[in-house]
């Protein structure tokens, strides 16, 4: 066997011979010299095995070594007896298996067609594929698919478990509901109360803010009018001048000739629907606490808070209702942030007094000296002390949130789109369509997809945590960095194009005594 495996090496591919005078090309592929200088005598001169061209200049050189193998070989087979020399093997000629082609024996396995090829296949139709002997990749094949028999018996075993678990929450959920819906009747009735007489005060308060801004824009628009007024008399009177003939006549009226005053920018009346809702969320949220209150109800579960979908933002995982009880402990440390105008990539467009930030493909002009390179803009407050909670809406994916160090780079580094999270002086969360990723110091952890477009954050700095949070559809705790800070906090943000991102503020929200001076000195 050894013997054959040793002749099977020394065989020119061209020739399916011994080599005879054999030569090495550059890529290591050894041929007859006769058999190689005959192919490029019809074809490129390329290697026949992987097609790597042959330079030009270049010359054979025989392979010395090979030869003297060879020599070894050719000796060995003089000297042996005739039948003596070479003992048959019985392999069960008549019954074997032929290819349809040559009519020699299958011998080996082409992986690239998936198919049995014999060695004539290997030169002529198989010649650059990769090939295994039938006896390894058969073996090669058992142990795919007893690998493959095992996993699916696992996840059978799985499935059954997974079915009966199934049943028994199913099971649990049915009683459940039966005494939820109990429950949630009576709660509705004293809410709906609360809600009617809600909607009279808020329907009130709307058409107050309503007629206020129909006076302003009423007035900004008689302005306007008697502007367009002024101009027209101007536009008359130079006409009238332009065609006065006498020359005195036109000189003295036109030097009494004054042009109307400036018309100024245009005052937009005071309008902001979301400041007129902003009580609303607030009363709402407050309403529904008063429903999903649970002392005094018989100790039903906290999945109950699932019953009223709110706008308002939730708190952690396992805790869903908009007004749990951590959350409202949270709200305690909120801050109304806003964003820094000078750091914004001249991409970033900012709106609702530099609470909003849009992504647009025209950029604002030239670029800010303190801008960042990148489509990114930090908040104008910064923290280096404290408990620090704040929230953020976002219109799509593709969007990244963090803290960083004030010695962030706003100039581009390496081949990311954004530099948050991506060396040790910040801390990142980056939301894709399919992913989420937490990122810091150049390492990412990839967390579960982010379906809510509503996010807080939560900094923690004597503890040294900083908590991401999805508040939609359920609340749920997506990441905590755990570090010791050092330097002073910003929060920043990283948008796509198209996408808008907006910081939630609270009326009630207030900075702790002593800190409002150290944030304003920190941006």
């Amino acid at each position: 066997m050894a013997k054959e495996l040793l002749e099977d090496t020394l065989t020119c591919a061209i020739c399916l011979g011994l080599y005879e005078d054999p030569v090495t090309l550059p890529c290591g592929h050894n041929f007859c010299r006769a058999c190689i200088w005959d192919g490029w005598g019809r074809l490129e001169k390329a290697c026949p095995q992987c097609r790597e061209p042959f330079p030009e200049g270049a010359d054979l050189r025989r392979n010395v070594a090979l030869s003297d193998v060879l020599e070894v070989v050719r000796a060995e087979r003089r000297q042996a007896p005739g039948p003596a020399a070479a003992p048959h093997r019985d392999t069960g000629a008549d019954t074997v298996a032929r290819c349809p082609l040559h009519g020699r024996p299958f011998e080996l396995f082409c992986r690239t067609e998936g198919r049995c090829v014999c060695s004539a296949c290997t030169v002529s139709v198989c010649h650059f594929h990769e090939r295994a002997l039938m006896d390894a990749e058969r073996g090669k094949r058992e142990a795919q698919l007893r690998a493959m028999l095992e996993v699916a018996r696992q996840q059978a075993a799985q499935a059954e478990s997974q079915l009966q678990e199934l049943q028994q929450q199913s099971s649990q959920i049915q009683s459940s509901a039966c005494t939820l819906a109990s429950r949630v009747s009576g709660k509705f009735s004293c809410l709906m109360q609360a809600l009617e007489m809600r909607r009279d005060l808020v329907l009130r308060d709307l058409n107050v803010a309503k007629t206020r801004a129909l006076a302003q824009a009423r007035e900004e628009e008689q302005r306007l009018r008697d502007h367009l007024e002024a101009a027209t008399r101007f536009d008359r009177r130079i006409q009238d001048l332009l065609g006065q003939l006498d020359d005195r006549t036109f000189l003295q009226e036109s030097q009494l000739l004054a042009a109307p005053e400036p018309l100024g920018p245009l005052t937009p009346p005071q309008w902001d629907a979301d400041k007129q809702l902003g009580g609303l969320k607030e009363c709402l949220s407050q309403l529904c606490g008063l429903l999903l209150d649970e002392g005094g109800s018989h100790g039903a579960p906290a999945d109950t808070a699932d019953l009223v979908p709110m706008e308002a933002p939730g708190a952690v995982a396992s805790v869903p209702s908009p007004v749990c009880p951590l959350r409202r402990k949270l709200w305690q440390n909120y801050r109304n942030l806003t964003f820094d105008p000078e750091s914004a990539n001249r991409h970033l467009y900012l709106s609702q007094q530099d609470q909003q930030v849009k992504h647009c493909r025209k950029p604002r002009g030239p670029a800010e000296p303190r801008s960042f390179e990148l489509w990114q803009v930090q908040c104008a407050q910064s923290f280096q002390s404290g408990r620090h909670y704040w929230e953020v809406h976002t219109s799509n994916h593709s969007v990244t949130l963090g803290v960083a160090y004030p010695e962030l780079t706003r100039q581009k580094q390496g081949p990311y789109t954004d530099n948050i999270g991506r060396g040790p002086s910040s801390w990142g969360l980056c939301i894709q369509e399919d992913s989420t990723q937490a990122w810091h110091n150049g390492e990412a952890r990839r967390l579960p997809r982010v379906s809510g477009k509503l996010l807080g954050m939560d900094l923690d700095l004597a503890a040294g945590h900083l908590t991401f949070y999805s508040l939609e559809p359920r609340v749920e705790r997506l990441h905590t960095f755990h570090a010791i800070f050092t330097q002073p906090l910003c929060p920043i943000f990283w948008l796509l194009e198209g996408r808008t991102l907006t910081l939630c503020h609270r009326p009630e929200a207030r900075l702790p005594p002593g800190l409002q001076e150290e944030t304003s000195g920190l941006t």
